[in-house]
């Protein structure tokens, strides 16, 4: 590990160890026993239901990807492709973000393809994430009586405004999609103009730097082969999501608790809740995901602080890190080292790195 990334951990432990104080500071009463007594309660085949839909969650996924390889490679195996993705959310729940290039790498070096082309294909795959997960939102929105029936109604508004920035984010990114889809070389070259007067660390403009994330964003693009697969990628991407939200329904369920029988629409307040605390997190024990989940079920849904605690963590370990022993035990079948992915797909991902050994 870099000093860059031992200085960036060592500022994300401090923030959430400031997080934590403040946050069992202010539930003095706090009891342990509760705590565990609650976690040992849980109603086990919810909580296995739960991990049977992430996994689920998974293999769609790689049918996804699948679906953005059909143009260059219609013969790609779902069986590799479902593996390489378990393998890659192992080595990001392991490493943290050290790790996220694992997965377009491998499957770069399984289908002989350039890693630029699954990097620029991993960075469309994250619109689709988020335009999906928009649409459940604006569902949520606008169906009567979904957000509108949580137990404090004050934050519905909050919830509201939240929703439509996220909905317009996704507008505009879809909106940017197209220009570079169609003119992709003309946006890059303004790009790199706008921005040739400042210069990063390794000497290159930034501005060129950003014009290649743009060609590389456009060669993602050209994998959409037309309206069909646009709207096969946008079903799936829905889909995926809901099961995603499924999975957080059993978890909560599976306490007995009137706090946590949240119904499935509100649940997306506390994924969307976890995703923003996944931008503070320790390479595999996460915090920031945690914290947030926990904060969301105790201030918004009203959950007792043993509870929300208990809960919290719990889905962590059902949504984020129950694809480790799996994942590993396929590293560990295929002699994969996380580790040295991480290396290896960072290097690759320098400009003029070459294309990954296919071994």
């Amino acid at each position: 590990m870099d000093k860059k990334r031992i200085l960036a951990s060592v500022v994300v432990f401090l923030i959430l160890a400031i997080l934590i104080y403040i946050q069992y500071r202010h539930w003095r009463t706090f009891d342990w026993g509760t705590f565990w007594s609650q976690t040992h309660r849980v109603k086990k085949w919810h909580v296995l239901h739960g991990i049977i839909l992430i996994y689920a969650a998974y293999v769609v996924r790689a049918i996804r990807w699948k679906i953005f390889l059909r143009p260059v490679r219609p013969k790609a195996s779902v069986v590799d492709l479902i593996s390489t993705t378990l393998i890659g959310f192992t080595g990001l729940a392991l490493l943290g973000r050290a790790g996220e290039f694992i997965r377009p790498y491998l499957i770069a070096r399984r289908t002989d393809l350039p890693f630029s082309s699954q990097l620029a294909v991993w960075a469309v795959e994250r619109i689709f994430d988020v335009g999906a997960f928009a649409v459940l939102m604006a569902l949520a929105i606008f169906l009567p009586s979904a957000l509108q029936s949580i137990p404090h109604p004050e934050y519905y508004q909050r919830f509201r405004e939240a929703g439509f920035i996220l909905i317009g984010i996704v507008a505009a990114t879809g909106a940017a999609a197209v220009v570079i889809g169609k003119n992709g070389d003309a946006a890059a070259q303004w790009v790199e103009l706008r921005f040739a007067h400042v210069h990063s660390k390794v000497g290159t403009s930034l501005g060129h730097k950003l014009a290649q994330k743009v060609r590389e964003f456009g060669m993602g693009l050209n994998t959409i082969h037309g309206p069909m697969s646009l709207l096969w990628l946008s079903i799936v991407s829905v889909g995926m999501w809901y099961m995603i939200a499924l999975a957080y329904k059993e978890v909560t369920y599976s306490y007995g608790a009137a706090a946590l029988d949240i119904p499935v629409s509100q649940l997306l307040i506390l994924i969307f809740a976890s995703m923003l605390g996944s931008m503070l997190q320790l390479p595999a024990v996460g915090g920031g995901s945690q914290m947030a989940t926990i904060a969301t079920l105790s201030s918004v849904f009203d959950a007792p602080p043993e509870m929300a605690a208990s809960c919290g963590i719990l889905l962590w370990l059902v949504t984020f890190a129950a694809v480790v022993p799996l994942g590993l035990l396929l590293a560990h079948r295929e002699r994969l080292s996380l580790r040295k992915l991480s290396v290896e797909s960072h290097r690759s991902e320098q400009p003029g790195a070459g294309p990954p050994a296919n071994r």
